[in-house]
């Protein structure tokens, strides 16, 4: 794993010679977090390894010394089972100045080929050129072949270009090169359609279509078959209402990431590709924090800004 593990340190986190780096992981990638420390130790990173406790749900908040951990470092690196990337803890080492990667649910696999191996910096103006224009549109409207045909507000939202690569404050995961942002509160109202993958709580590539009708902005009602089943009996469980939250708009940027496997940075990134984040909004740019944050992710898309063509069944419709 030691070509992956560079890759990250230098290429994705740009470690520097002296910075403080705190590597975030749980028992199950500690291979991988062990693979990045070597790597970000060569680099010259004043590197330090923590294993969080283990925790319920993707997005739960981690234990209280692991976040205080993460707001005194530079730079962040986390290979974790369940994400925290949607977590108060990564919101505030930001804001203390730290650079954060995210590699949520990564596999051994993952550090020797498909999306890590994409050319990052040649990515990157498309991600920011996306990111642009979301921070420009108004309104945005999605359908699919599978039945999607959802609309949202963009007003006083902006773009986030997430391109896999921090060279300051702030974050992205990867591989999933993604430009995305977060719907205006209130404003999405649709019916979303996923006939890609939920790679979050084990659901992974939709074997039936799963049907999410969304008003005023919530997810009301998911229909479908057994995966459709588990994921309104997991979120109704959590007694938490923003758990609906339509929190995010994303567009999968990543050419090496060919199709879904059920691995979410993966399934994310798949090129071409349109994904809606459900719950937490407040790392995107909304201000809800809800006790999870998941992806649902569709197929052949076609978006439009403003009226404009964007993306027409999966392929760009525009110079960007």
């Amino acid at each position: 794993m030691e070509k992956g593990a560079r890759i990250l340190v230098r290429d994705c986190a740009g470690v520097k010679n002296g910075e403080d780096v705190l590597i975030v992981t749980d028992e199950e990638r500690l291979p991988i977090a062990q693979a990045v420390k070597k790597a970000a130790e060569e680099a010259g990173g004043g590197t330090s390894l923590v294993i969080c406790p283990p925790r319920t749900i993707d997005n739960e908040e981690p234990a209280p010394p692991i976040g205080a951990a993460m707001r005194r470092a530079g730079v962040i690196i986390m290979p974790v089972t369940l994400a925290l990337s949607h977590t108060k803890a990564v919101r505030e080492a930001i804001g203390e100045g730290a650079r954060v990667l995210s590699m949520t649910a990564f596999t051994e696999g993952m550090m020797r080929s498909g999306g890590l191996m994409a050319d990052f910096r040649a990515r990157k103006p498309l991600c920011d050129s996306l990111a642009e224009r979301l921070t420009i549109a108004r309104r945005v409207r999605v359908t699919n072949p599978a039945g999607t045909e959802v609309e949202f507000g963009l007003e006083g939202r902006g773009g986030n270009s997430h391109c896999c690569i921090v060279d300051s404050p702030g974050f992205s995961a990867v591989p999933n090169i993604e430009a995305n942002t977060s719907p205006a509160d209130g404003s999405a109202a649709g019916v979303l359609v996923c006939d890609g993958s939920v790679p979050y709580y084990g659901v992974g590539v939709i074997r039936e279509p799963v049907t999410f009708l969304i008003e005023g902005g919530f997810v009301n009602k998911i229909t479908g078959g057994e995966q459709a089943r588990f994921l309104e009996n997991l979120l109704s469980s959590q007694n938490d209402k923003w758990v609906y939250n339509v929190a995010q708009f994303a567009i999968g940027l990543n050419p090496e990431c060919k199709d879904f496997t059920g691995e979410m940075l993966n399934d994310e990134g798949v090129n071409g590709t349109i994904h809606f984040g459900i719950g937490t909004s407040a790392n995107l740019g909304g201000g809800v924090q809800a006790k999870t944050h998941f992806d649902v992710i569709i197929r052949n898309p076609s978006v439009w800004f403003d009226g404009e063509p964007i993306i027409e069944a999966g392929e760009f419709a525009v110079e960007v």
